[in-house]
């Protein structure tokens, strides 16, 4: 089974495309092993995808009213 391992930092800094571009390599190794455990325990991997999808919007969602 898979877990998260480190995750390295960027290199390039927030206003540059490549920041994105980057994020994007770094994390999905990350999110394909999070799948992978999520499908190798039972769970349907398309509902296990869509729920990242919710709990990363309600993490930003509750970030941003706690600032307030």
């Amino acid at each position: 089974m898979s877990s998260i391992t480190r995750i390295a930092p960027p290199t390039h800094p927030r206003t540059d495309f490549a920041y994105e571009t980057e994020c994007k390599e770094v994390l999905a190794p990350q999110l394909s092993g999070l799948l992978e455990a999520a499908e190798s325990a039972g769970w349907d991997r398309r509902k296990a995808a869509y729920t990242i999808m919710f709990l990363a919007a309600k993490e930003l969602s509750d970030k941003k009213e706690g600032s307030s």
